[in-house]
């Protein structure tokens, strides 16, 4: 549902100084931006001080996004995501596809595994993206939602990706993680084995899991998928040789998609 403009601002007061030159559609951008950390609703204020704007032009932007339907106001006065805005990034045609081809088969990964947390997730720049989850987080730090955004290193999955991501991303990733204890001896142990299992994440706020790479047509490595069974490390170990066989059984699915076959 669609809702009326903000009230405007008390005072028009700047909440933080303004970058300049920027365009009107970079400033719009800033502001949806300003949702992909944790915190999903936001004050005026809030979204004035993430993105560095004025509060007037903060207002006046957040009420036209209001009106098309990127964003909504909630009961409790802040603003989160509208439902226009994800119909429209729903179908985004890479992960749309990804997501079909993928869910029989994280459905039965779910069952198979006694109804554990299931998820499936690609990288962006330096974070993983949650592309889907299936089931309920029984384990700290892995209940972000469907769109959620972690470092990369800080996750099986991510760990995953970043594996077979390629020299050229590793190398870039490991220079703006060096903190991160022994991620290159992990890294190269993910991509040897094939899987990760971990509890071994570096760095902190990172979750347990077991997962395993997806491939498209030309074999590169486009998503991983993951099982989050909760804090066994043998638990998670006996879960690798079921997540490679699914990861392995999405990338036939995805690959047959792609060929048309």
């Amino acid at each position: 549902m669609r809702s009326a403009p903000p009230p405007p601002p008390p005072g028009g007061a700047p909440a933080g100084k303004e970058p300049a030159p920027r365009s009107v559609a970079g400033r719009v951008l800033s502001v949806l931006d300003a949702f992909a950390g944790e915190r999903r609703r936001l004050t005026l204020t809030d979204i004035s001080r993430r993105t560095g704007m004025p509060l007037a032009t903060t207002h006046r932007l957040v009420g036209e996004l209001l009106s098309w339907g990127a964003l909504e106001r909630h009961r409790n006065g802040r603003y989160e995501i509208g439902l226009h805005l994800w119909a429209v990034a729903a179908m985004a045609p890479r992960w749309l596809e990804l997501r079909d081809v993928a869910m029989p088969f994280l459905l039965g990964l779910y069952r198979k595994t006694g109804r554990q947390q299931v998820r499936l997730a690609v990288l962006d720049g330096m974070e993983t993206v949650l592309v889907e989850r299936i089931g309920t987080p029984d384990t700290g730090g892995a209940g972000e939602p469907v769109g959620g955004r972690r470092p990369a290193h800080t996750t099986g999955d991510g760990l995953v990706l970043l594996a077979y991501a390629g020299s050229t991303v590793r190398e870039r990733y490991l220079v703006h993680h060096a903190p991160a204890t022994g991620l290159r001896r992990v890294l190269a142990e993910v991509e040897g084995a094939g899987f990760a299992v971990n509890g071994r994440c570096p760095g902190p706020g990172g979750t347990v899991s077991a997962a395993a790479p997806v491939r498209d047509a030309t074999g590169e490595v486009v998503a991983a998928v993951s099982v989050v069974p909760g804090t066994s490390e043998a638990g998670r170990s006996a879960l690798a040789p079921v997540v490679m066989a699914t990861g392995r059984t999405i990338s036939r699915a995805l690959s047959r998609r792609q060929n048309g076959v």
